[in-house]
């Protein structure tokens, strides 16, 4: 196979690389007639990097290394003699010899402890230590840059620097790759390696001796799918290229950052920031992401997601080998087409959407062409088992076909592609009918709940009409409403026809996109995906409960676009997306300072007042989370999402479901183990929000080193202990705010409590926020149970990265 595509990033090329490879000045160099003793250290010329001996931890052993010169907390990047300890330093030199060798060298007996690498000669070498973290050995003589005899970002230990290539130089047959350390006492080797796999379309390879633990899918021209972190963004740019020569992973920065990837002695790749003013270092990424993350878990064609019980699942379609096996949790054995292919005599393929994209060890792949073109050569292989577009950069291009079976798929809420899986084709067929049986109860579905509908109101003026709409409330109070339509043209023109660019994400109900009217004004656009069940409920609880409901922190309904088999909601759009897409972040989280977060703790405070008494029927949202907290320019809050919204009239506060539906940490005990939901569930989830919003930490996934409680148990036990304030996050100044804050976290705790008598209502709760009054005790929340150690690490890990809607069938 030719590997000919290069995807590469002309800021990336032109500054970055450019810039790093800049050699130092001259004062920073080691030549045949210096040396480098133990205590002695040779920095970079942008005094960046320190080369010199370190002994690290409470090891009594001595290694040369490269460490941060500017950092408060040495950190360690790269490790000459790693395998080779050093006991004594007595007599222990580093120097350059001829013909063009860096050495670590025993000056009593001659002996060479560690030597790079070189295989040519020179007559004068000179080891230079660069901005970049590089060090490398040169003539002396020669002014080209670049023309290194050896360097050290060809030969790494467990760090990634930005500009250092991760991957396979086919001319000389060198691999660079990643192996940490053994632990923080001993920078030998540890168990696991981190390569770039360039079978096939290569791809990021964490193994454990031989075995693979995970694998990165495909670069699609923006980044990995499953890692949404290492997508290109403001701070940071990634990079992968593949051509004859080589074929390599690297990333860069735009801003003056200090950053580095490091493979960590469990297995894990970490992307670290340093933060000046806290002078620590915080993780902005890591893979895998959770337990189930691990390579081929669910067998071939099955499906992980962890929103789900059991996590393995398989495709639609398909059936599982191993049926008994299945139930035990064992999903080796993966599944099977319901239904064989038979090549002879036409196959079909059927598409599936928002997943990681499968293993491409047996891959093909072409850069130039088109997805039809794709689809066509696939189906003249019978060995070809899956297409898919290559690159979804810049409206999408090029081909990846798979053979073999399909291994290592998951479900992901964000950033999933589409794939086009070979079937046979009497399941199209049998999609067909279906279909057609979906349409007949979509266009059932849809009567009902527009019963009242004007058809015939403004036929000839599609652009402007306003439809009735009959509202579901319950028990006699129904009203009309009404809301403006807008045409399918309309939002297929704002959305520039729907393209990927302006995709904002994607969740139960469908896709969502960004929209600009022609007088200039910005929308949201939720489209309710075709194969959405639960999405046909959630358009019709969007439309009873808030279109007639205007308050300043719940998010503008502007209309709704309901044009053949497109029914679509429109909303004002908000500048600054989601809170969690913020809260949760360690970089942008720094926007969110005490006065920003109190606010948006008070406007949701507000907002769902009126939604339990002040609105003109009483709504019960069942799913408020961070994620559903949307933040305008202003960073106002604004509550959404009212697919899960129950309405009720006169003095109804409550009801029982046999279906409860919401997010893991942030239900009610009462509502996810009993299925009663009522506003003390609301008011719980806004506990749960308030201290996620004190601590900047999730509630589902949060650890602890001293105990294995999750945050409301943290947040609990330090109320009991009188050290709430250890409960705000490290990075947040709260000096001036000390009595908000406390207040903020003994209201949150009031509000999480396990008895929903005990909660206060949110008309109370909106006044302890704003008065300085006394307040009652809080008792121990609900969930308040010590996890042992190890479900809490499983927890931890598996939940830590999604927040998903869930729904449980019979709730006991």
């Amino acid at each position: 196979m030719k590997i000919s595509n290069k995807y590469s990033l002309l800021i990336f090329v032109l500054t970055f690389f450019m810039s790093i490879q800049k050699i130092s000045n001259q004062t920073d160099t080691i030549t045949t007639t210096q040396i480098l003793r133990d205590g002695e250290t040779i920095v970079s010329s942008g005094g960046i990097f320190e080369l010199g001996f370190f002994r690290p931890g409470n090891s009594k052993n001595r290694y040369v290394g490269m460490w941060y010169k500017k950092t408060k907390v040495k950190t360690v990047v790269w490790v000459a003699n790693r395998e080779i300890p050093v006991s004594n330093t007595s007599g222990i030199v580093l120097k350059v010899i001829e013909p063009g060798l860096l050495v670590l060298l025993n000056e009593s007996n001659g002996g060479i402890i560690w030597s790079s690498n070189t295989s040519r000669h020179v007559k004068t070498p000179v080891a230079i230590l660069l901005d970049s973290g590089n060090l490398v050995l040169k003539d002396a003589n020669d002014d080209g840059e670049g023309n290194f005899l050896w360097e050290s970002f060809n030969n790494p230990t467990d760090t990634l620097l930005p500009g250092m290539k991760l991957g396979w130089n086919f001319k000389t047959g060198m691999e660079a790759y990643l192996s940490p350390w053994n632990n923080n006492d001993d920078p030998s080797s540890g168990d696991f390696t981190y390569h770039l796999d360039p079978s096939g379309y290569p791809q990021l390879v964490m193994k454990r001796g031989s075995d693979v633990v995970f694998k990165t899918r495909p670069w699609n021209g923006l980044g990995y799918s499953e890692m949404p972190n290492l997508r290109q963004n403001l701070i940071f740019i990634y990079e992968v290229v593949i051509n004859k020569n080589e074929a390599y992973y690297a990333y860069g920065f735009v801003e003056s950052i200090i950053s580095r990837y490091v493979v960590s002695p469990s297995g894990s790749a970490q992307h670290w920031i340093w933060i000046s003013r806290t002078q620590s270092w915080v993780v902005f990424s890591s893979a895998p992401t959770d337990n189930y993350d691990r390579y081929k878990v669910c067998g071939a064609y099955g499906s992980c997601n962890i929103d789900n019980s059991p996590v393995c699942g398989c495709l639609d379609r398909f059936l599982p080998k191993d049926p008994e096996g299945w139930d035990r949790a064992d999903w080796s054995a993966g599944c099977d087409r319901r239904t064989s292919l038979n090549c002879q005599n036409g196959d079909v393929f059927l598409k599936y959407s928002g997943i990681k994209l499968p293993d491409t060890q047996y891959s093909w792949f072409n850069e130039s062409m088109t997805l039809d073109e794709c689809k066509v050569v696939c189906l003249k292989n019978c060995s070809c088992m899956a297409y898919s577009q290559l690159d979804i950069s810049k409206g999408g291009s090029g081909c990846l076909l798979w053979f073999k079976d399909l291994i290592d798929i998951r479900q992901l809420s964000e950033a999933g592609q589409d794939i086009y899986i070979r079937m046979a084709s009497s399941e199209l067929e049998l999609k067909g009918r279906n279909k057609k049986v979906l349409e007949l109860i979509l266009s059932l579905s849809i009567g009902m709940i527009l019963l009242g509908l004007s058809l015939m109101l403004y036929l000839r003026r599609r652009k402007k009409r306003n439809h009735r709409l009959r509202s579901c409330g319950r028990q006699g109070h129904n009203k009309d409403i009404e809301i403006p339509m807008f045409d399918l043209y309309t939002i297929s023109k704002a959305t520039n026809n729907f393209s990927v660019n302006n995709k904002l994400g994607e969740g139960g109900f469908g896709p969502v996109y960004k929209g600009l009217f022609e007088e200039g004004q910005e929308i949201a656009v939720k489209r309710l995906s075709r194969n959405s069940f639960q999405g046909l409920d959630e358009f019709k609880s969007e439309v009873i409960c808030i279109a007639k409901h205007q308050h300043r922190n719940l998010v503008k309904l502007l209309g709704c676009c309901i044009e053949g088999e497109e029914k679509m909601l429109i909303y004002e759009y908000m500048p600054n997306r989601s809170l969690d897409l913020i809260l949760f972040d360690p970089m942008q989280s720094a926007v969110l300072d005490w006065p920003k977060r109190f606010h948006i703790i008070n406007g949701i405070a507000r907002g769902l007042m009126y939604l339990h008494q002040d609105s003109r029927l009483r709504i019960i949202h069942r799913d408020l989370k961070a994620s559903n907290i949307l933040l305008d320019s202003d960073m106002n809050p604004k509550i959404s999402d009212f697919g899960l919204a129950r309405c009720f009239g006169g003095n109804e506060t409550g009801a029982n479901t046999s279906r409860v539906v919401g997010t893991y940490g942030y239900m009610s005990p009462e509502y996810a183990i009993d299925g009663h939901f009522s506003v003390k569930s609301d008011v719980y989830s806004f506990g749960v929000l308030v201290l996620e919003i004190v601590s900047g930490k999730r509630n589902r996934g949060f650890s602890h080193r001293d105990h294995h409680h999750n945050l409301l148990g943290h947040a609990w036990r330090l109320y009991k202990e009188g050290r709430s304030l250890e409960l705000v996050n490290a990075h947040l100044d709260v000096s001036g705010y000390l009595s908000e804050v406390l207040r903020s976290i003994h209201v949150g705790l009031l509000c999480v409590q396990q008895c929903p008598q005990d909660r206060p209502s949110m008309s109370v709760a909106v006044s302890m926020l704003a008065n300085e009054g006394l307040l009652p005790q809080a008792r121990h929340p609900g969930f308040f149970t010590e996890r042992d150690a190890e479900s809490s690490s499983s927890t931890t890990t598996a939940n830590s990265k999604n927040q998903m809607t869930i729904s449980l069938v019979e709730a006991r």
